[in-house]
């Protein structure tokens, strides 16, 4: 265990062209550590002339190692003082106002209990702020409260960005706090104390929490809301979990005593107790199997209330007794050596076919990472000091802020990991990629933001090695040992590349060259991505993510191409093609939303493939049907695209969307899925549906054929999804080799 010790920032810089003040690449900086290397900004004699970034609205719970908008509460603070921060704090990132703000915070409790059953520590999470336990197991920290998002006087679907995790919530209810700011009940004072509500749509996770009590994933209390997806991993939930009117969501490994809820699609997949464990006496597990009854009418018999499953007759369902392949995120966590606090990190192990959350025996399976190995960076750190870290193996927590980098963050070192704090947001600005992970093993991705810059960058997160140069393959190699490693574990994988030559590029073989290690995996975790929306200029990026790498895992990934923003919105003034293309073997995906992108919004061209949970919604914006077609004989893209080498590949639990609203144009999609006919190729439960488009909003939509819409589910089979049939769940419940099963 190493002590880290920091001076605090010094460096502040003026904001540039009249943007957000973290948005720069400082000058040369320093930083003096004891034990690790810190990313600090320059001495204040080199500091440049310009306003100071906002003050800190948690001063007292500020530490030097992270920086004015890292706020470390411990059990010796007084409640009015953590309650007047996390106040202050929800003040300012509560509001729509701030959703494209750079004010971002994480909020960390060292172990220990916070509030009581009498004065309940009871505040709201906005945008860009983590909520987040510092124990080794979210039994470490207890809040006796209750921890909210609200709708606010607007629809959910706008409450992104916002996490909480590692900590045990005993919920207080029926006290009537005084919510900051105050909230908009239009059920009268009461309603909104009565149960935890978590009203979010994407990159709004929940992780490795035991809440006791019910959960509601839609604010009920104000009479008129909308939320639209939700993401819950690795938690124990000791009453209901209620999607209520969520559009759409995937609980993974999460223990729940009952669900209800009553839209478009939800996914389970590994919900239950794990093998050994016994749940308190008065708890139980949720079943592996059917934890909906599939009965909508509460005069059948064998009605026991608390489904999904036909409560609108159309409703998606979808459940997974296991999980093939997770590894939960990686954390920080504090630990006391006499009068000091000793900062380290946490690795979860990867689990296959795993079941239920991975803590409640008391302890995980991981690896400690001691914290000397981290190189912390904040927005003003130089970009060629957060590299020379990276260069040397360090691993990489980013503060909250936003970053601009003019070349891309390189990560070549295997099992290196990358930690965002609050939500900290990178944007390119030359056209460079944002970050590229070489590995194709062990490096850890989690909680950070990746917007498109003013300059077209083709892509913005890309992991793995260029496409074609992983492995299971049977192509020649012919490189030297300088990167095949000749007839060895080529480059970073455990596979041969036939390195014949001298002269060659050995990893440019498809011979397992660069074959990722199926039990060290490349993980990529709470990653988002934004085409428009906070950026004030036209932006642009080809593909958001690509993911080379075998054997990976995405975990909750939300692309989006904006549909509203602080700046230019539009078809020709925020643009994307793809928003996540995965190239790589073996990959599993959960919790995949990607929406509004320009042509095909997914394209899977790695083989035994898996995907668990998809959202989507088809761009709002293309201008004419010209505009937006695969080809002259297929109007518009799929949403998902599966290419023609593939051989296996599942799918589990989709659903695509149309709003066409923002188009003067009659758009017609002629498949939300395509996918070739190969018997290894399997849908289950894809569903698509009508949600509006502008006619639809006009109220002139004559007949559904001026609406537009979706001409089939997937391959020309389901479908269609008009304003003929809005809203209704257009269900496939499974699809393989031109071979449907319908409802």
């Amino acid at each position: 265990m190493t002590s880290i010790q920091v001076r605090r920032p010094a460096l502040r810089k003026a904001r540039r062209g009249g943007g957000r003040w973290g948005r720069l690449s400082a000058i040369v900086a320093g930083a003096f550590v004891i034990g690790g290397l810190v990313g600090v900004s320059a001495p204040a004699s080199t500091a440049l002339a310009g306003p100071l970034p906002p003050p800190s609205l948690c001063p007292d719970a500020n530490i030097a190692l992270f920086g004015p908008y890292v706020c470390v509460f411990t059990p010796s603070m007084t409640q009015a003082a953590i309650q007047a921060d996390v106040n202050a704090i929800a003040n300012q990132q509560v509001p729509t106002t701030a959703q494209f703000n750079d004010q971002g915070y994480a909020l960390l409790f060292e172990p220990g209990t916070y509030g009581s059953a009498t004065t309940p520590l009871v505040f709201q999470v906005g945008y860009y702020t983590e909520v987040a336990g510092l124990g080794a197991v979210p039994q470490d920290t207890i809040i006796n409260g209750l921890i909210e998002v609200f709708a606010n006087g607007v629809n959910s679907d706008v409450n992104f960005w916002r996490s909480l995790s590692n900590l045990t919530l005993n919920e207080v209810t029926g006290t009537a706090p005084t919510f900051v700011p105050a909230i908009a009940d239009a059920y009268g004072a009461g309603c909104a104390d009565s149960e935890e509500t978590w009203s979010a749509s994407q990159a709004a996770p929940i992780r490795s929490v035991i809440i006791n009590g019910s959960i509601n994933f839609q604010d009920y209390c104000l009479g008129n809301d909308y939320a639209s997806g939700t993401y819950v991993a690795n938690s124990e939930i000791n009453g209901q979990l209620n999607w209520s009117g969520n559009q759409q969501g995937i609980a993974r490994n999460t223990d729940m005593e009952s669900a209800a809820g009553y839209v478009w699609n939800y996914v389970y997949s590994g919900d239950e107790c794990p093998p050994g464990y016994t749940p308190p006496a008065g708890t139980a597990c949720s079943p592996t199997k059917d934890v909906f009854d599939g009965l909508s009418n509460s005069s059948q018999p064998g009605y026991i209330g608390g489904g999904t499953d036909g409560i609108n007759g159309v409703d998606q369902v979808t459940e997974l007794p296991n999980s093939p392949v997770t590894q939960e995120e990686p954390f920080l966590y504090t630990t006391s050596s006499g009068s000091h606090v000793v900062w380290d990190a946490f690795v979860p192990a990867v689990q296959k076919n795993s079941v239920g959350p991975n803590f409640l025996s008391g302890t995980e399976a991981g690896t400690k990472v001691p914290f000397s190995n981290f190189f912390v960076a904040n927005p003003t750190t130089p970009e060629l000091q957060i590299q020379g870290a990276l260069n040397q193996g360090k691993d990489l927590v980013l503060t909250p802020g936003t970053y601009d980098l003019n070349a891309a963050l390189v990560v070549s070192h295997p099992d290196s990991t990358i930690l965002g704090l609050g939500f900290p947001v990178l944007v390119p600005q030359r056209g460079n990629e944002t970050m590229v992970v070489q590995p194709n093993n062990g490096v850890e991705l989690s909680g950070m933001i990746f917007d498109a810059g003013p300059v077209n960058s083709p892509v913005l997160l890309q992991v793995g090695s260029s496409p074609n140069n992983n492995g299971n393959g049977n192509g020649n190699g012919n490189g030297n040992s300088n990167n095949g490693n000749g007839n060895g574990n080529s480059n970073n994988g455990n596979g041969n590349g036939n390195g014949n030559g001298n002269n060659g590029n050995g990893n440019n073989g498809n011979g397992n060259g660069n074959n990722g290690k199926g039990n060290d995996p490349d993980l990529i975790q709470d990653i988002f991505f934004r085409i428009g929306g906070a950026e004030t200029t036209r932006v642009s990026a080809t593909v958001s993510l690509l993911d080379n790498a075998d054997n990976s895992i995405i975990d909750d990934v939300w692309a989006w191409r904006a549909d509203h923003g602080a700046g230019p919105i539009g078809w020709t003034a925020n643009t994307g093609d793809t928003g996540v293309t995965v190239t790589g073997d073996n990959v599993t995906a959960y919790g995949l939303a990607v929406e509004h992108y320009q042509k095909n919004e997914v394209i899977w061209s790695g083989n035994n493939g898996t995907e668990i949970f998809f959202q989507n919604e088809l761009p709002y914006d293309p201008p004419s049907q010209t505009s937006w077609e695969a080809s002259p004989i297929q109007p518009g893209y799929p949403s998902f695209l599966v290419s023609n080498n593939v051989q296996s590949f599942h799918s589990y639990g989709m659903g695509s969307y149309v709003v066409f609203i923002d188009t003067p144009a009659i758009l017609w999609d002629a498949m939300a899925y395509e996918t070739p006919n190969a018997p290894g190729v399997v849908f289950t439960d894809a569903m698509d549906l009508f949600i509006s488009s502008t006619c639809s909003v006009n109220k002139n939509c004559w007949t559904p054929s001026q609406s537009g819409g979706l001409d089939s589910v997937i391959d020309g089979v389901g479908g269609p999804a008009t304003d003929g049939n809005p809203t209704a769940v257009v269900d496939v419940d499974s699809y393989a080799n031109g071979v449907a099963t319908l409802p």
